[in-house]
């Protein structure tokens, strides 16, 4: 059990970022390899705060300077954190009316299966039809954009169709360039999986055993430790190949996932 626990902890680390789905990962192969997480879905959820603790290192110089400027008042500072704010709650209020609904009636291989299709021909026509890229740095960002992006978050509710994948497209087609839009998302993780993590905590605390808190220690540390690499490659890759390679594979994985559901 601890050997799967690390395994999924790694595909966590490795998926969270990408726009390919971790969630949708952690439940098609928790699936296949018969991996009974604790209290359902909480051993999925809890490890993905190990993915952006790595986020929080990785960009710690950024987050310092921003926890500074707020204390100094700083414009500068303001702006960023509103944007977060503002990208955040549309997904924050959705995810809090409709967890009960998404955790029973969403959470099957099906839905992830059908949702890694349907993300994959977005990305496509997302790379085809974007437009000209506008805003250049976060310090670009508007607040209504950055609401804009945050809508389109929410679209990542359903699992399957990946957090990441949702707010990085929804941003290229809406103007933003493809490291910038990725560097965003990145940020934008932070308040929502913390957010998320705490919720599922505070919902099935009482069913978490000591055997159930050792597995998801096993996948918190993994998934921080693999979640570091993916985010050092993700920007530098993204900004000179794009995110065609992502589209197909998911394609290609929920082809086969449905077929093997038959």
């Amino acid at each position: 059990m601890l050997t799967t626990a690390l395994l999924l902890g790694v595909l966590e680390g490795l998926t969270e970022f990408l726009p390919v789905s971790s969630t949708g990962h952690l439940i098609l192969f928790g699936s296949l390899l018969g991996f009974q997480g604790p209290t359902g879905t909480l051993f999925d959820i809890v490890i993905q705060l190990g993915a952006i603790l790595a986020v929080c290192w990785l960009y710690r110089h950024k987050l310092r300077t921003t926890a500074a400027g707020l204390m100094r008042r700083e414009r500068v500072s303001w702006r960023f954190a509103s944007g977060l704010a503002c990208a955040f709650l549309p997904a924050a209020l959705l995810g809090a009316l409709f967890h009960g609904f998404i955790k029973t009636v969403l959470f099957n291989s099906f839905s992830v299966s059908l949702a890694f299709v349907v993300g994959g021909v977005v990305i496509l026509a997302a790379e085809r039809y974007k437009p000209a890229a506008r805003f250049r740095t976060l310090e670009s960002f508007s607040l209504p954009l950055c609401l804009k992006i945050g809508l389109c978050q929410c679209l990542a509710l359903i699992p399957g169709t990946s957090r990441s994948g949702a707010t990085i497209i929804g941003a290229l087609l809406l103007g933003v360039e493809r490291p910038a839009a990725t560097e965003f998302s990145f940020f934008l993780a932070i308040p929502t999986m913390v957010a998320a993590t705490g919720f599922d905590l505070y919902k099935n605390w009482q069913a978490l055993s000591l055997e159930g808190a050792q597995l998801i220690v096993v996948g918190f540390v993994t998934a921080f430790f693999s979640a570091v690499l993916v985010v050092r490659w993700l920007v530098t890759y993204v900004a000179r190949h794009g995110f065609e390679p992502f589209a197909w594979y998911r394609i290609v994985v929920g082809l086969v996932s449905l077929g093997g559901l038959r």
